[in-house]
């Protein structure tokens, strides 16, 4: 059996004993051991450092323990129409087809953006940490076209000598929020991998290598001299892996940070208000890196069956989008834009329990 394949039936595996796992300790109630409301979600590994700091902090402040499992956006979401999990962590909204399987269990839905983070490109070329791409050569290199770093594509925006040496890619085997991310991206840039490969938080990849999570992208580079893939920006820093500049919609190359990802928004505000879920990548502000994206608390609506537990969960990302917000940049996420926070106020505002929302009062 082929790695790539062993590894997402073990990731498949996985989500499967969680499932059972949750299922047989109900969502509902409080631990026995110390009284306190127990929250559980799963999903995304994008936004897990973060997550795991705002759990640390929130516990000290309130009587609640929350327990999120890093199994990737598509893990998370199905746990969450399953009903073993609270709330799904992911970097890609709910397709159509979920979201009529949630709604249909007639307690609604809603997408809470919490940060915006970038999917980068990461490489391991020998004796090179600086790397410039454009949106073509990206799509180019992930189709299989371009097979070699010395390609023209590349050696055109790049002054240093560039090997004859294969590339290797490498991509996530796991439903991936980062994956939906990065394969949307290349969506809007290049009308083949459109029509050839589609976008999702799956997709059949015509070449490379895969691992499982980003912290399994982020290995194979380390691992693989001449490879290059894509894995989340915290997780690139951490692992002291090169991150390429991309070209952007105003032609130019923006290096990935908090700084240039906070930019992503400010050119799609107005469709934002529109719909949440409306995706920030490419984005026309001349700052910006395009491969930016909000990541997402998914949760129910209607919390009439466990109103004191909707009631907790709906402070928790209260607090998460408007005082959690300080942790972000430290570990490499980009805060939300002002206007976006009060776009999260009134979403948080419909969660509600026998027609009553569950913050009640002015939030301040």
């Amino acid at each position: 059996m082929n790695p790539p394949r062993l590894a997402k039936i073990i990731a498949v595996s996985i989500i499967a004993v969680l499932i059972v796992t949750f299922a047989k300790t109900s969502t509902r109630g409080f631990s026995p051991h110390t009284g306190e409301m127990i929250i559980k979600g799963a999903g995304a590994t994008f936004p897990y450092p973060l997550y795991l700091k705002w759990i640390r902090e929130y516990e000290r402040i309130r009587p609640v323990r929350i327990d999120y499992q890093s199994v990737g956006s598509g893990g998370g979401i199905r746990l969450l129409m399953s009903g073993s999990v609270d709330f799904a962590g992911s970097d890609a909204p709910l397709n159509d087809e979920e979201m009529s399987k949630i709604l249909e269990a007639g307690r609604g839905v809603v997408h809470v953006p919490t940060v915006a983070g970038a999917v980068v490109i990461v490489f391991n070329l020998p004796g090179a940490r600086e790397l410039n791409l454009t949106p073509d050569t990206i799509a180019k290199i992930f189709l299989g076209k371009i097979k070699y770093w010395d390609n023209p594509s590349i050696t055109k925006y790049n002054d240093i000598n560039l090997p004859h040496e294969e590339i290797r890619t490498v991509h996530r085997v796991d439903g991936s929020g980062t994956t939906y991310i990065f394969t949307y991206y290349l969506s809007k840039i290049s009308d083949e991998w459109r029509t050839k490969i589609g976008y999702g938080k799956e997709v059949d990849w015509p070449t490379g290598l895969g691992g499982k999570g980003n912290e399994g992208v982020s290995q194979l580079i380390q691992q693989i001299p001449y490879s290059i893939g894509y894995t989340e920006y915290t997780y690139a820093i951490t692992a002291g892996l090169s991150m390429a500049s991309v070209m952007n919609r105003a032609g130019i190359f923006i290096t990935p940070s908090v700084e240039s990802i906070s930019k992503a928004a400010v050119g799609y505000l107005e469709e934002l208000k529109e719909d949440i879920r409306s995706a920030i990548v490419n984005s026309p502000e001349e700052d910006a890196y395009p491969i930016s994206s909000y990541t997402y608390i998914i949760t129910y609506q209607d919390w009439s069956q466990d109103p004191e537990k909707g009631k907790a969960l709906a402070e928790f990302l209260w607090w998460a989008t408007h005082d959690g917000q300080m942790f972000a940049p430290d570990l490499g996420y980009a805060p939300l834009h002002p206007e976006v926070v009060k776009i999260v106020e009134s979403i948080i505002s419909e969660m509600k329990a026998n027609g009553s929302p569950l913050l009640g009062g002015a939030r301040q």
